[in-house]
């Protein structure tokens, strides 16, 4: 079969294509014109299956027949979008429904897009096009964020729902919140939701917002910004919401303590907690010791430091701080 007209103006970049169908004979086409265009080709005959090539092989774009006995198109849409694994795989709807109803319900159930059979390969083609383009380049700018240390995540303000988020901002919400979704955790929703009602009533810019926890590496925190708003026009509280996170760590803090004072690695700690105000025994919680190892540790530290008390230690500890680390609030 030769290729469509203008396929040979694709430029697949390797990306695969999830067929779903339950008629042969439509699988049989369109796997024709996209191997010929140059895309890896799966395919699915029910919605079951379509699940599960999806999570297997996380394919770069679906094309997913509307009706199909048992578990239909509009399910299956559904599903992927639930799942964060797979919630940013664009969707192209294949449908002889015509009516308003049937086309609207295709987009609410996450379609970017939908085609009318039968469909034509060049059109299929030339709209999978335009899909996979800007999955690309949102895919490209989010790796960008990772890289630089600034998780995302897309949130709907209006039902808590994460769209997507990346591999980072995945790991950090797991560790702060232990979630990783489909809902974003509580705190950061109540959080967006305050944000964009003062966005509504006319306020500049949001403020940022932040978590922290504790480690025995010192205190990590990690906060929250607005990043902009994305999709559909429409009030703040009822838009989707790109936000980027960041990691704080005192880990910096921490190593300087130990370079400034010749501390070992486990002393910088002790001493750390010390500036932060805890007591021998909540040091030994934290750091998984006994308390007469931090009282040990700490008789080096005063040692190393040609101090007496436990005060002129920290207060001396702080100085060097915030000499080093201006920014730094404790």
């Amino acid at each position: 079969m030769p290729p469509p007209a203008g396929a040979q103006r694709l430029d697949p970049h390797g990306e695969r294509v999830l067929v779903v169908d339950d008629v042969p004979d439509n699988l049989a086409l369109l796997h024709d014109a996209l191997d010929e265009a140059g895309y890896t080709v799966l395919a699915a005959t029910s919605g079951e299956a379509a699940l599960a090539r999806a999570v297997q092989a996380r394919p770069d774009i679906v094309l997913l027949d509307a009706v199909m006995p048992g578990l239909d198109g509009f399910e299956v849409a559904r599903r992927l979008k639930a799942d964060p694994a797979t919630a940013h795989i664009p969707i192209i709807f294949m449908t002889g429904l015509t009516e308003t109803e049937h086309l609207v319900a295709a987009l609410e159930a996450g379609g970017v897009d939908y085609v009318t059979k039968p469909v034509a390969p060049r059109e299929v083609l030339a709209r999978m096009q335009v899909h996979l383009r800007s999955a690309r380049e949102r895919r490209q700018a989010r790796q960008a964020l990772d890289a630089f240390g600034y998780a995302s995540i897309a949130l709907r303000a209006s039902t808590g729902r994460l769209l997507w988020q990346t591999p980072l901002a995945r790991e950090l919400l797991r560790d702060y919140f232990g979630s990783e979704g489909p809902m974003a955790p509580p705190a950061l929703l109540d959080w967006l939701r305050q944000q964009t009602g003062a966005l509504s009533a006319g306020a500049a810019e949001a403020p940022r917002w932040g978590v922290e926890r504790r480690t025995a590496h010192g205190v990590e925190r990690l906060s929250f910004a607005l990043h902009q708003r994305i999709g559909a026009d429409g009030e703040p509280e009822e838009q989707d919401w790109l936000i980027v996170m960041r990691q704080h760590s005192d880990h910096a803090v921490i190593a300087s303590l130990s370079l400034s004072f010749g501390l070992t690695a486990r002393e910088a700690e002790v001493l750390y907690w010390v500036i932060q105000g805890k007591i021998n025994r909540d040091i030994a919680d934290i750091l998984g010791a006994s308390p007469a190892t931090v009282k040990k540790h700490l008789e080096r530290i005063h040692a190393k430091l040609g101090v007496e008390t436990r005060t002129a230690a920290a207060a001396m500890a702080l100085q060097r701080v915030r000499d080093l680390h201006p920014g730094w609030a404790g």
